[in-house]
């Protein structure tokens, strides 16, 4: 479906004032001497800086050249339009108009040059994101640390199991032959012997079997 085209008031204003603009250019050089298609190229000179210094202030507004020459176009344009108002004798231009026009081409193509090879202005550095910091959590240590031991001080073999006061004392060849059956059955089995078959193996009584267990660490 094609789109319905609707006037737009402010282009039909662009199109009067550009076409105004046109002649009174055209008229302007051909009274100053420049004739034929000469006097038709001074208005395409003077729009076409006219549009890249307004593109040129697009992208660059803080670009002083970029402004000069937008009112240089600006000033020729309504110049021109003043010009043939009435205010000027089109029959006798003055030499320095003369001079003027004469010499447009070079200075609109001066303009031109400078306007597209001028760097634009540089975009703005990126700040940096900060990071949000950690909130610092304090940490207590609820039990002290050991202290390091001293180095000069030797270490010292813990002492053997004192016996019970009031137990018999155990031979120790009986405390060999104990602890090879308890080895044995714990081979066997895998699991330590308890006191109460020990004591049932070697028909020992009970103090004397309860030693052997105690030397020998069973349950």
């Amino acid at each position: 479906m094609s789109r319905s085209i609707r006037p737009d008031a402010v282009l039909v204003q662009a199109v009067i004032a550009g076409a105004l603009s046109f002649a009174h250019l055209h008229d302007l050089a051909e009274a100053a001497g420049q004739s034929g298609w000469k006097a038709w190229a001074y208005p395409v000179s003077v729009d076409l800086l006219l549009v890249a210094a307004w593109r040129r202030l697009r992208t660059a507004r803080r670009d002083r050249s970029a402004w000069t020459w937008f009112v240089i176009a600006l000033t020729a344009s309504l110049g021109a339009n003043i010009a043939t108002a009435g205010l000027l004798d089109l029959t006798h231009v003055p030499a320095w108009l003369r001079i003027l026009v004469a010499g447009w081409p070079a200075l609109a193509f001066l303009g031109g040059t400078l306007l597209v090879h001028s760097p634009a202005d540089p975009p703005a550095p990126a700040q940096p994101v900060e990071e949000p910091a950690a909130p610092e959590v304090e940490m207590h240590r609820t039990d002290e640390p050991a202290p390091d031991p001293d180095p000069t001080v030797p270490e010292l073999a813990p002492a053997p199991p004192q016996p019970v006061p009031g137990a018999p004392v155990v031979p120790a060849a009986l405390l060999d032959h104990a602890r090879k059956i308890a080895d044995a059955h714990r081979a066997s089995t895998g699991t330590p012997m308890p006191a109460d078959a020990l004591s049932a193996r070697l028909q020992l009584p009970v103090p004397m079997a309860d030693a052997i267990a105690a030397e020998l660490q069973l349950t």
